[in-house]
């Protein structure tokens, strides 16, 4: 990964690799787009006891990562 204007950005090394079934570079990708999961997978939290109004669903989280990881296994690289 390159840092670039203060952003991670993934390589396109890092991607192929990813295709390829590289584990660490199938990690890399994850915690890119860790942040993005995590606010798709908030749920509010209707209890009254709740310390804070919002929780991180994970189930959900884990079926993104899951169809991130599928996709990234059938992604078409001669494209």
């Amino acid at each position: 990964m390159n840092i670039k204007d203060n952003h991670l950005t993934l390589t396109s090394k890092v991607i192929l690799e990813a295709v390829s079934g590289d584990p660490i570079a199938m990690n890399c990708v994850l915690n890119h787009y860790q942040g993005y999961i995590v606010s798709l997978s908030l749920r509010k939290d209707y209890t009254e006891f709740a310390k804070s109004p919002f929780y991180v669903d994970e189930y959900t989280r884990r079926r993104l990562e899951t169809k991130l990881m599928e996709k990234i296994m059938t992604f078409n690289i001669t494209r």
